[in-house]
């Protein structure tokens, strides 16, 4: 098939590529000529595990196209995906501006009938707005579908190409054989595909990502209990994720949730509810929590330093608001660099992959080293911010001859506390004993 994407961001690059990769022909479109040009050059402008092999590949093959022509796009293909951003306003409400913008557009160049695919993540309703705005232009046949995506950053090629399931809101069994035909690969490997109404299928997304940060955020309170009264999360987590009925996924505790999909989703939840008069008092405090979740070492941080951190160098490994992605969009790292500034603190910081995103936002106001060593040079603390495999297995007798003081404060549980055991190092993690 023919197959427009809209937007080349995370989702719609990684959803282009896919579906290039299934044997369609791809027409990414952005309004960014910068960006395309690189593109069309082989250059990809995110940084995602396992991306830029399939990306090439699809490319060589002639399957894979970029164009700032949306016109020129949307006349060649028979379905149309919208991956633009839906950005949280003052209100946490998702900013439609974008997605509403595009479908007037798509309303005005229409010459056939098109399949109009929200991959965006939207609030319920949106598939009528849609609908309405591209009917207030043409009276060309057309149908508006909801397929929401669930990629994880840093397992985005692998969840793309061996999804859980498809989900796909439409009221139109046109639409409905045609989204069928898309996915029939994976439908041929045993993934089910869901067929629901475009409000359900909206809300889905919304639900699924909603829950999954309230599972987060019950672990770390359950961590910081374990602090509390003495016992060690790790083992109330292996002993809760073997009961089936929990799994033992997103039980993890660690210094928050972050990116560009759990934080906005609870708001976008959170604003929707409120104007049907529903209040999500789970959600509400979900985002209370996490929000003190993201700097609770500070405060660690600064009693060890007897309460004033003036002029203390802090190393920070890892900038990223998880591994394998270079996203800082609610990244936890920042949220601790700015109060760690505020108090004196000098930082330096490692992590190459995330380095470029974080000089935009914070400039020359903390230093940036060449390898996680170097970032410990006469350093009086460790903060452990991104789970990178490279920081699992460190040399600790290196770290001693680098590092002033040996103290590691680990927000993402990286290291098991027999690794730290016998070092030396005063070690600080998240719903488990200190080690002196």
């Amino acid at each position: 098939m023919n197959i427009t994407i809209v937007g080349t961001g995370y989702v719609g690059l990684v959803t282009g590529t896919t579906l290039a990769e299934l044997g369609n022909n791809v027409y990414c479109v952005d309004i960014d000529t910068t960006k395309v040009k690189k593109m069309q050059q082989g250059i990809v402008p995110i940084y995602e595990p396992g991306l830029e092999e399939m990306f090439l590949r699809n490319i060589n093959s002639g399957r894979l196209f970029f164009t700032t022509d949306l016109k020129e796009a949307v006349d060649k293909s028979e379905i149309i995906y919208l991956a633009l951003p839906t950005p949280p306003g003052e209100d946490g409400s998702a900013d439609l501006s974008y997605v509403l913008g595009v479908a007037n557009q798509i309303g005005e160049i229409i010459t056939d009938y098109k399949i109009i695919v929200n991959k965006s993540t939207v609030p319920v309703g949106t598939a009528d707005k849609v609908r309405e705005v591209i009917s207030a232009k043409t009276s060309i046949p057309f149908d508006v579908v909801s397929n929401p995506e669930f990629l994880r950053e840093g397992f985005a090629v692998k969840d793309s190409m061996n999804p859980a399931r498809v989900i796909v809101g439409s009221s139109s069994e046109n639409a409905k054989n045609i989204m069928a035909k898309i996915y029939q690969p994976f439908t041929n490997t045993g993934v089910p595909i869901i067929f629901m109404d475009e409000k359900s299928s909206e809300l889905t997304k919304y639900a699924s990502n909603s829950f999954l940060a309230v599972k987060i955020t019950f672990m770390n309170e359950i961590a910081n209990f374990c602090e509390k009264v003495g016992a060690d999360v790790d083992k109330v987590r292996l002993g809760m994720g073997s009961d089936d009925r929990i799994g033992n996924r997103f039980l993890f505790p660690g210094i928050g949730y972050g990116g560009s999909c759990f934080p906005k989703d609870v708001k976008a939840l959170i604003k929707s509810g409120k104007e049907e008069n529903t209040i999500f008092q789970i959600l509400e405090a979900t985002e209370a929590v996490n929000s003190t979740q993201k700097t609770i070492l500070v405060s660690d941080i600064e009693n060890y330093f007897g309460g004033d951190l003036t002029g203390k160098k802090i190393a920070l490994w890892g900038l990223a608001f998880k591994a394998n992605t270079d996203d800082i969009r609610e990244a936890s790292s920042l949220d601790n660099i700015r109060i760690l500034l505020d108090k004196g603190a000098k930082i330096t910081t490692y992590d190459l992959v995330a380095e470029e995103n974080v000089r935009k936002i914070l400039g020359d106001s903390i230093e940036y080293a060449k390898d996680m060593y170097s970032a410990l040079e006469n350093a009086d603390a460790l903060l452990i911010a991104t789970e990178w495999s490279e920081f699992k297995n460190p040399d600790f007798g290196l770290m001693t001859k680098k590092m002033n003081n040996k103290a590691i404060f680990d927000g993402r549980n990286i290291f098991a506390l027999e690794q730290v055991e016998g070092t030396g190092f005063y070690y600080k993690s998240i719903g488990r004993k200190i080690i002196h």
